[in-house]
């Protein structure tokens, strides 16, 4: 596990160890989240900065290849010439650029190992923000009903002990049965009536269907019933 992804375990088990002793959470959470968009700003840049080098790396791999490939054809060609002078020239060149493309190939592939774990840390670091950010907004709610509450138990408080509090909400509850029920009713009758109405259309469907069969059979036996 690299530095990088301890740093961030720390900080999120801090960050659940002060949330259970928070007067506002909300606070502390905004105080993550500022730190994790700086993070993953200072990553995104870090990122851009190894991509950059891979390319350049892969650019001196694919030069490497390329100079090696054409000393070799070239020490053929002079060696069938007959310069054999020429094709050890070549030949040296070539192992020249074949040292280069190995030093180069496992400086390039190294970096993709260590750009692949960046991109791997990044994404992480932006989903743990995004799952940060959704408990935030369910906290800030939170905060809000039980601010929004203990506004209501003030106001019941400054009006008295609220005794009729019950019995108003027990007949709105009353009222409310009523209106689901009667809808309930209205929509158990729809639902009979359509029903009928499918069912009268099977049986208009049969009887002329019936009725059919026997015009037919009629018609084959000459008009003769």
């Amino acid at each position: 596990m690299s530095v990088f992804r301890r740093m961030r375990d720390i900080t999120v088990a801090n960050l659940n160890e002060k949330l259970e002793q928070s007067q506002d959470p909300v606070k502390l959470i905004d105080q993550f989240l500022h730190s994790t968009r700086e993070e993953i700003a200072e990553a995104e840049r870090l990122y851009q900065q190894y991509a950059a080098h891979t390319k350049q790396l892969q650019v001196q791999v694919n030069q490497a290849t390329a100079m090696r490939n054409k000393r070799e054809e070239q020490a053929l060609l002079a060696l069938k010439a007959g310069e054999d002078n020429l094709a050890k020239m070549a030949l040296q060149e070539k192992i020249i650029h074949e040292e280069k493309l190995e030093q180069y190939s496992g400086l390039l592939e190294q970096s993709q190992g260590s750009l692949y774990e960046l991109e791997s840390q990044l994404n992480e670091l932006k989903v743990e923000y995004q799952t940060v950010y959704n408990k935030r907004q369910y906290y800030a709610a939170r905060m809000e009903s039980l601010r929004l509450q203990q506004r209501m138990n003030q106001r019941a408080t400054a009006y008295g002990s609220g005794s009729d509090v019950p019995k108003m909400f027990g007949r709105l509850e009353d009222r409310m049965n009523d209106w689901e029920l009667e809808a309930k009713s209205l929509r158990d009758l729809r639902r009979m009536g359509q029903e009928y109405a499918v069912q009268a259309g099977e049986t208009v469907a049969t009887v002329l269907e019936r009725e059919m069969a026997k015009l037919k059979e009629k018609l084959n036996n000459g008009g003769k019933e």
